[in-house]
């Protein structure tokens, strides 16, 4: 009978895996981390992955509530969207980033603090959500979505 330790020796030798993982790479975002969003890499992943919402729905509200709840998994929030009324349009968004930033900075004057959304300090004039919308002919409601 193998014993346990002969079995590791044999699988580091042949290169096969052993008892770690460190040379496999299963992540699917291929471990970038997503709040990082000054990355252009991570902005591309971002848009591709809230560009899925587009279709069309009878209940777009709740697509655009899946949206919300997916984005609140990286940390990315955004406020309540505005009623959907005539036969298109868009709504601009911005995001924040865990809520944003409050507190103090180290050039911060004493009597003041840094309030912002978390993502300005990283990308220029923030992030924001842009949703589209489109009444069809059957009264479903096509979407997309995107960041700018």
């Amino acid at each position: 009978m193998k014993q346990f330790k002969s079995f590791i020796n044999e699988n580091v030798r042949t290169g096969n895996a052993g008892v770690g993982t460190s040379q496999q790479d299963l992540a699917v975002d291929k471990n970038t981390n997503m709040s990082a969003l000054s990355n252009p890499e991570v902005q591309k992943k971002l848009n591709a992955w809230v560009g899925s919402i587009a279709g069309n729905y009878i209940l777009p509200e709740e697509a655009i509530s899946k949206l919300r709840s997916s984005l609140s998994k990286i940390g990315l929030t955004f406020d309540a969207v505005p009623v959907m009324e005539g036969e298109s349009g868009t709504f601009e968004m911005p995001l924040s980033l865990f809520g944003g930033r409050f507190g103090k900075g180290l050039t911060t004057p004493y009597e003041e603090f840094e309030e912002d959304d978390g993502i300005s300090h990283q990308v220029e004039g923030g992030l924001k959500l842009v949703i589209g919308y489109d009444m069809q002919e059957d009264n479903s409601c096509r979407l997309t979505a995107s960041i700018k």
